[in-house]
């Protein structure tokens, strides 16, 4: 079987951007903002977009929402992946998957290997899917953002992307009010 591509219409998805920080607005927030400017520059449609601060409860409460939701196929999580006092995505979401997509993390400190070197044992990227919703788990600086979105994300969110990417998992789009 040829992995070539089959001339399939684009599917735009409906996701949400959530940036995990204490201190971050939507001004200051450019993690946030790359993330937004990449999905709809690639013809994704912004579902949502919040700013949470690193607290375990509310971060679960937010993704659990869009989780539920109809209306959200995919989520980028940006910030609280690392070791400090306060970074707690991890705890708060992994919780909520039905399945871990392990090889996220190890993809993307692959490539942060290459930028930052050694440095990249102190990220906790990771995914899962919960609900036919796929969750992504980046750290919160921006080149990260960067590094996960052109190294992984924008292949993997791609439904033309061959030979598989996460497209036929996700909740269907006419169920998201998508149009393709």
């Amino acid at each position: 079987m040829s992995h070539s591509a089959i001339n399939k219409p684009f599917v735009p998805l409906q996701i949400a951007v959530l940036t995990v920080s204490d201190t971050r607005s939507l001004e200051t927030d450019t993690s946030g903002q790359y993330l937004v400017d990449a999905l709809t520059g690639a013809g994704h449609q912004l579902a949502d977009r919040q700013i949470v601060k690193d607290d375990i409860y509310q971060l679960r409460a937010v993704v659990s929402a869009w989780i539920a939701s109809p209306n959200v196929q995919a989520v980028l999580v940006t910030g609280g992946t690392g070791f400090s006092g306060r970074d707690s995505t991890p705890e708060a979401l992994s919780v909520l998957f039905d399945k871990h997509i392990e090889g996220f993390g190890e993809i993307f400190r692959h490539y942060s290997m290459i930028e930052i070197g050694t440095s990249t044992l102190q990220s906790r990227a990771l995914a899962g899917m919960a609900n036919n919703t796929v969750i992504f788990c980046m750290p919160g600086s921006t080149n990260a953002c960067k590094t996960a979105w052109i190294n992984i994300l924008s292949q993997q969110l791609d439904n033309q992307h061959r030979p598989c990417n996460f497209v036929p998992n996700l909740k269907k789009a006419e169920q998201c009010g998508s149009r393709g």
